[in-house]
């Protein structure tokens, strides 16, 4: 199920990046006093209720001026909208109902979508002062004095969001594995998802961008049940020059977050780009099982006949021997050092023309998968744990000792560990590691992210 999405549009310097940030939790929008500072979209996750949906901050909206910049912020501004589930309008009570606001007013009620009006800058407490009774006149119902400076009213804002956002989607059951194929523009995503599912289910082209959406598509046979989404590539954010394809990256995004396993294409002919590392840690950060399949695998003659005809060894940007039976080792070690920062992701060479090593693919998925699913007794960890302090001492510190009293598992997708320590100075990063390390090697959790959370015991957290 893909999270609804909510936008924060008004004309410009209401307020609206400082409401953004309040909703969030974190200072990602920059705030100023000048108008125009916030020129794109940002998007961040919010929850309310125990409910997540995706909040989206838009530049200011002026209808009647026609400057370059603003004409531009104008479109971003209308295509969050478009893309919304519901709008938050954001006025500001000290300038009253303006002009502008009136003509956004009417460009909203035309999209359709639900509105709720948001008066900000209500600083004060108590009653609600006279001048909100004026915005009644925007037609747009009720509208809800907030200070997005000192959080007053947020709740009730977000309570008034949430009554118009749908929470019930497509749902599979948990014998589907959900499988989000990402990766840069022209990688061979669809062409992938069209070979696994048997039919031509995506548009291909050479031209990047053909894919607009994230799209799914059920596949039944004898590995498995599986859902593949195929998702519109993602490139450097400098790179992403329409407005539609820049909503596309959003919605690949939220394909991550849906999925229970990332397949992360890499372009054989191409290989590791900076911006591969940016998908790769996305996947990461969010704990998600994640394979790198390197396509296109079948053009190798050809890789390695133009890399030396041009007396280069870096037309895909790796130093290959030449010898085609040892390239692929070659390619993997390359690989394991690009990614580092994920050295448990397993790697898989296909070709999504010819079929090649398709099967191997979807074991690579389902043991992944149970990998991230594994639950572990705190009997069997606590064993583990004494072991491991026996074999290798934690760390001192100016006489003190590192003490590392009990371990329990959290929770999984990712397998999440909690550590209790008598100082959490003393609990070294490396330290950390070596316990992980450790984890991995006796409960066979080699290709799934593994997170380690430490305790000072009587912290009250």
């Amino acid at each position: 199920m893909s999270k609804p999405i909510v936008a924060i549009v008004g004309r410009p310097n209401v307020g609206k990046s400082t409401l953004f940030n309040k909703l969030v939790g974190k200072r990602l929008a920059i705030v100023e006093d000048t108008p125009g500072v916030t020129r794109d979209r940002l998007y961040y996750q919010c929850e309310w209720r125990a409910r997540q949906f995706m909040l989206v901050d838009t530049g200011g909206i002026e209808p009647h001026e026609d400057t370059p910049m603003l004409a531009m912020m104008r479109a971003q501004a209308q295509i969050a909208i478009d893309s919304a589930d519901a709008i938050v309008f954001v006025t500001d009570i000290r300038a009253g109902v303006t002009a502008t606001d009136a003509d956004v007013a009417v460009l909203l009620q035309k999209s359709g979508k639900p509105i709720i009006l948001c008066v900000n800058k209500c600083d004060t407490i108590g009653e609600p002062p006279p001048e909100l009774y004026e915005f009644y006149n925007l037609g747009l119902g009720e509208p809800y004095p907030v200070s997005s400076v000192h959080g007053h009213g947020t709740g009730d804002l977000l309570d008034a969001v949430f009554e118009h956002l749908s929470f019930e989607g497509e749902e599979y059951d948990d014998e589907y594995i959900k499988v989000a194929v990402v990766g840069k523009p022209n990688a061979g995503k669809s062409s992938l998802v069209n070979r696994v599912a048997g039919e031509e289910r995506m548009i291909v082209s050479e031209l990047p961008g053909t894919t607009r959406d994230a799209t799914d598509t059920i596949i039944e046979n004898e590995k498995g049940k599986f859902v593949f989404i195929d998702t519109a590539g993602i490139r450097r954010k400098s790179r992403v020059e329409e407005a539609i394809e820049r909503y596309s990256v959003l919605r690949s995004y939220m394909a991550v977050d849906r999925a229970d396993v990332c397949v992360i294409l890499i372009d054989a002919t191409v290989g590791f780009t900076e911006q591969d590392s940016k998908i790769a840690g996305y996947a990461h950060e969010q704990g998600k099982a994640s394979i790198v399949a390197i396509n296109k695998w079948d053009l190798l003659p050809e890789i390695l006949e133009q890399q030396f005809a041009v007396g280069s060894r870096s037309v895909n940007h790796y130093n290959l021997s030449g010898k085609p039976d040892k390239a692929m080792e070659e390619y993997r070690k390359k690989l394991s050092a690009d990614f580092s920062f994920m050295s448990y992701v397993p790697y898989v060479f296909i070709s999504a023309k010819t079929g090649q090593r398709m099967d191997k693919l979807f074991e690579l998925i389902r043991t992944v998968h149970e990998q991230n699913l594994t639950r572990i007794s705190t009997g069997r960890l606590n064993d583990l744990l004494a072991y491991a302090t026996s074999r290798v001492q934690p760390p001192t510190d100016r006489g003190k000792r590192l003490k590392l009293y009990y371990i329990t598992q959290a929770s999984v997708k990712p397998p999440t560990f909690v550590v209790f320590c008598n100082k959490l100075d003393l609990f070294h990063f490396s330290y950390q590691r070596y316990i992980e390390n450790q984890i991995r090697e006796a409960f066979g959790l080699k290709m799934t992210p593994v997170k380690i959370i430490p305790r000072e015991r009587g912290d009250g957290s």
